[in-house]
């Protein structure tokens, strides 16, 4: 028993590689996941002494496990037997594939990522960017729901930059969990995007297997009471008017069996005086093809010229980026209502509360009176005027600088941009300018009467 052995080195530096892994992961590895664990449970902890809504413990459970319960739910196993038979392959060729479709799906939410680094970087973007203004906010509203109802914030879709706009605003509220499109499919942004609780959505899958998969986990992390926030129109505005909404999802939500809690949809209006994707949404929509890519060197000179503004102290903000709260709509109330189709007519009234809390702004303002054809500083602004006295008795809320100031401010900022030039009293919309006026113009188009009803379709 105590003879030596002679081993060759290769064989010695195996075994002891071995052994250092079983010590990992039998002593060393639960031991600091524990300690990460606690620490996290400590963290979360004091997170929801301060939160208005805590975190549920849905979000909290282990990326791991929540795939486990997706792909094992009862719905997803029917229609795993249903592809098996559909495609002609193995029923564990099937798993493997709503496996997949979950682990693609399933967020992996850290508090600590949301709350230390996400809305802070938010908060940062937003106050460095733009002048942020609250529209309508039905406070009393908002205050009478119930604590325990899951609440879904409805959006319309008019920047990249309302991810970032609406998490810092609500981020006292609570962690949202947004749909994210394809687009962020990317490496790193999504592993990124997953930490922030957010989930992807196939726009294009029209495949059944991938849609019970998707519908599952929105109906799970609904029943959960997750908080959320979605983007009805599924993409955003080419034009600068709201789109028609797509069914989908709301689909999802309104059809989920929820036993003892309600649903709250908050319909959310944003409106900005600079969009800044502005030129490569309105090129997109002239191609007619939604997906669109800036090329490369241009938003390299564009966050350039960027840098060099801040770096001179010549940026003076994009202007404001304003966001309105309509009244909540409760799902269970609005339910016997409703003789026909429950999720078009929840769609419909929800994005006729979102038009009626767009924030009326400055630059779409001064761009409506152009659009209507004034041609000097003082035509503007007596449009602009009579506008607003419109607008008042409707009780919208209404920039509150004077009328000359924020005429001023527009037609500054739209003459930086080449978008109008003056000659003398003469003011005049350039060729460039023709599609990016009309486009702020449409965004508050349907407060002025100037648009007609949007339809829904599926």
């Amino acid at each position: 028993m105590t003879q030596p052995v002679t081993l060759p080195l290769w064989a010695f530096v195996l075994i002891l590689l071995f052994a250092a892994v079983t010590f990992a992961s039998h002593f060393l590895f639960p031991s600091v996941r524990w300690f990460f664990r606690r620490r996290a449970e400590r963290v979360i902890a004091r997170l929801n002494e301060r939160l208005q809504k805590p975190i549920e413990p849905f979000k909290l459970a282990r990326r791991y496990d929540m795939i486990q319960r997706l792909t094992y739910d009862p719905e997803v196993t029917q229609a795993i037997v249903e592809y098996a038979r559909d495609n002609n392959v193995p029923e564990n060729v099937a798993f493997e594939k709503a496996q997949w479709y979950a682990r693609e799906i399933v967020p992996s939410f850290s508090a600590t990522a949301y709350f230390t680094i996400g809305t802070r970087l938010a908060r940062w973007i937003s106050k460095s960017m733009y002048r942020i203004r609250l529209g309508a906010f039905p406070r009393a509203a908002l205050e009478a729901l119930d604590p325990n109802a899951t609440v879904i914030f409805v959006m319309n879709h008019r920047s990249n930059m309302d991810y970032v706009l609406v998490t810092y605003l609500v981020s006292r509220a609570g962690a949202l969990s947004y749909a994210v499109g394809e687009w962020a499919r990317v490496w790193p942004l999504s592993a990124m995007i997953k930490m922030m609780g957010a989930y992807f959505i196939r726009r294009r899958s029209r495949g059944n297997l991938y849609r019970k998969v998707l519908a599952r986990y929105v109906q799970l992390a609904t029943a959960g009471g997750v908080t959320q926030a979605m983007f009805p129109e599924g993409g955003l505005s080419l034009t600068g008017r709201t789109n028609q909404p797509k069914l989908g999802l709301l689909n999802y939500i309104t059809t989920a069996e929820l036993t003892d809690r309600d649903v709250v949809f908050v319909p959310v209006g944003l409106n900005y005086d600079r969009v800044l994707e502005d030129k490569f949404l309105i090129a997109a929509d002239k191609k007619g093809a939604r997906r669109f890519r800036p090329p490369l060197m241009t938003v390299v000179r564009g966050v350039s010229w960027h840098l060099w503004q801040r770096i001179t102290r010549r940026f003076d903000s994009f202007g404001v980026a304003s966001v309105g709260f309509g009244q909540p709509l409760e799902l269970s109330k609005f339910r016997t209502g409703v003789s026909g189709d429950l999720t078009e007519a929840v769609a419909a009234e929800l994005m006729d509360r979102i038009k009626a809390v767009i924030p009326v702004l400055s630059a779409p303002l001064v761009a409506d009176a152009l659009m209507q054809g004034a041609t000097s500083r003082e035509a503007v602004l007596e449009k602009v005027q009579a506008a607003i006295a419109q607008l008042k008795d409707r009780r919208m809320v209404l920039p509150r600088r004077d009328a000359a100031e924020l005429v001023d401010d527009a037609l500054r900022r739209f003459a930086d941009r080449a978008l109008i030039t003056r000659e003398g009293p003469t003011l005049a919309i350039t060729d460039a300018g023709q599609d990016v006026i009309a486009y702020y113009a449409a965004s508050i188009a349907h407060h002025l009467g100037r648009t007609s009803q949007d339809s829904i379709t599926k």
